[in-house]
């Protein structure tokens, strides 16, 4: 019964300290907001300002699998070059080693149970009464995370493994078979840390198990190693549906980890004995080192810090040939699918206030194709010939049913996100972006339905007069410039100058009231016979429809800057 109550604390430890890590990171992205997204679109001016930049903010957000996926997200939408991805990941690779650091106070002599507690009384407090509420839940997760590491502690010293003969056999033997034994856990690192998804945790273990005395620490460092392999697998397998740029900045993360190991591994043993004498330790191959667990959980932390910074030293000078590898290893697309969504197909990102900024590029997607439907409706609109007419036609009908299904993809995901703890700001976010997507899908069925009447035209051999071609063309120029303007405002996200509000205002005051004025005019020249009155019929649906895009378009600059234009 002690055993298993013993198993049952190992495994719950292990579990509040990656929760813990969880609540955290999602804290301090919540206190941060969109000003990591900003720190990451400027601060990689170069390669070097890249590396530092990838390093604070993942010792922010204690999440080096947060860094990597925004930073994806950022190559994907354009704001960040392959080559500022990589030395982004290579300092996300150094500042994940807080971590470690971390684990070092949390398991070192002293007892962090009264810090703890006092922590999660002060958590509760600002979250109840609302007061720095993302605050309280940065610190019930560092709360969470230190109980954990303590309560792991305590259990490794009760459990004596060391002293279990079952135990201390296992490694013994699988420690006897020199560099095949490296081989052998940095295999068991990669595959533990992929199935967890946790290096944290994986770390946590590792540490446990060398600070017991029953793991060599040379055998400890090389699951170490693995680690940083298998943490590099879910992004690329999250990846693998995702756009071309996403997997080669994937890809660029398990290059640069598995060119690590293999130099490492050459002068592994040199490596190892270099960081145990930095602590005082003399290191013997295979062997259980009779020092302090302290000592032990250092030389691992060490370790951890010494390989990704050597290791990113190494690299940082071939950042442009490690890009024109992986640029090798994964080839560009002939043609990429234009019905697929661009950002979102590889699911939910770390944390839901970092899937906002996702949702917001798909949504810039979804306006650049509704977009492009507008100029087909102008080839429409002046071809003479069938079988081009034919073709434009079909073009314009699929574009509206993939904008149709966009429509529903992202409010689908959005309402994934909206499942996840997000800010009052983030929730009231998520609310805008599924009232612009509505909007921009009735951009597309408008456009659906003028193509729908110039087909009427074309087939009923409708005559317009050179007036209403003219007035026509220059509803059409009306409506493209407040959609081009529209297209603009959304690649900048949740952001709309004053200037360019204004300029929607205007442009929708200018369709509105050119189509009044078409209105009259169409009255008075079929009275006097101009032309017949289906051909009015047909192009006043065509005008009307214009206008109607207008008001849609009107719609969601307004949700963007959340005021009516009549306060204007």
């Amino acid at each position: 019964m002690q055993l298993l109550l013993q198993i049952l604390t190992l495994v719950g430890s292990v579990a509040m300290l990656m929760y813990g890590m969880k609540v955290m990171s999602e804290g301090l992205q919540k206190m941060a907001g969109s000003k990591l997204s900003n720190v990451l679109g400027t601060m990689t001016t170069n390669r070097f300002s890249g590396v530092l930049t990838g390093a604070f903010i993942t010792a922010s957000i204690q999440s080096s699998t947060a860094t990597t996926v925004m930073t994806v997200s950022f190559v994907s939408a354009g704001l960040l070059t392959l080559r500022q991805a990589i030395s982004v990941i290579m300092g996300a690779n150094i500042g994940t080693t807080f971590t470690a650091w971390i684990m070092v106070l949390g398991g070192g002599s002293l007892d962090m149970r009264f810090i703890v507690y006092f922590a999660i009384v002060l958590a509760v407090v600002l979250i109840y009464t609302k007061r720095k509420a993302n605050m309280g839940e940065f610190i019930i997760g560092l709360a969470f995370m230190l109980l954990g590491l303590t309560t792991l502690k305590i259990n490794a010293n009760d459990m004596r493994l060391d002293e279990v003969p079952a135990v201390v056999s296992f490694f013994e033997s699988t420690s006897a078979y020199g560099y095949g034994s490296y081989f052998l856990y940095l295999l068991v690192g990669g595959i533990l840390t992929f199935a967890v998804q946790s290096s944290a945790a994986i770390m946590a273990i590792t540490m446990t198990l060398c600070s017991t005395h029953v793991l060599p620490i040379d055998m400890g460092i090389a699951l170490v190693m693995g680690e940083n392999i298998g943490t590099t697998i879910t992004s690329n397998v999250v990846a693998l549906s995702a756009s071309t740029q996403a997997r080669r900045a994937a890809m660029a993360h398990l290059v640069f980890n598995v060119f690590g190991v293999i130099w490492v591994l050459c002068v592994f043993r040199w490596f190892v004995g270099t960081i145990c004498s930095i602590w005082g330790v003399d290191f013997t191959p295979g062997t259980v080192s009779d020092v302090s667990a302290n000592q032990l959980n250092a030389i691992l932390a060490t370790f951890h810090t010494a390989f990704n910074v050597c290791n990113t030293c190494v690299l940082i000078g071939f950042v442009p040939q490690l890009e024109k590898l992986v640029c090798h290893l994964i080839a560009t697309k002939v043609k990429e699918d234009d019905e697929q969504l661009k950002f979102i197909t590889g699911g939910l990102m770390s944390t839901s206030e970092f899937s906002i900024l996702q949702a917001w590029r798909e949504i810039h997607v979804m306006a650049a194709r509704v977009g492009r439907m507008m100029e087909m409706i102008r080839v429409l609109y002046t071809t003479k010939d069938e079988k081009e007419f034919t073709a434009t036609f079909s073009r314009v009908e699929k574009y509206e049913g993939i904008s149709d299904r966009m429509e529903v993809e992202i409010a689908g995901y959005l309402n994934k996100v909206a499942d996840g703890r997000l800010s009052e700001q983030s929730k009231h976010e998520v609310h805008k972006m599924l009232r612009i997507v509505s909007e921009l899908e009735s951009v597309g069925d408008a456009n659906f339905n003028i193509a729908r009447y110039i087909k009427f035209r074309f087939q009923g051999k409708y005559d317009y007069t050179q007036e209403q071609n003219d007035n026509v063309n220059h509803m059409f120029d009306l409506v493209d410039r407040a959609l081009q303007n529209m297209v603009r405002v959304l690649e900048t996200a949740n952001y709309i100058s004053e200037n360019d509000f204004m300029e929607a205002c205007n442009n929708e005051h200018e369709i509105n009231n050119y189509r009044e004025l078409l209105k009259s005019q169409n009255t008075i020249n079929i009275t006097e016979h101009q032309y017949a009155y289906l051909t009015g019929v047909n192009y006043m649906d065509i005008v009307v429809e214009c206008e109607k895009m207008g008001d849609y378009i009107i719609n969601v600059m307004e949700a963007l800057s959340e005021q009516k234009c009549s306060e204007q």
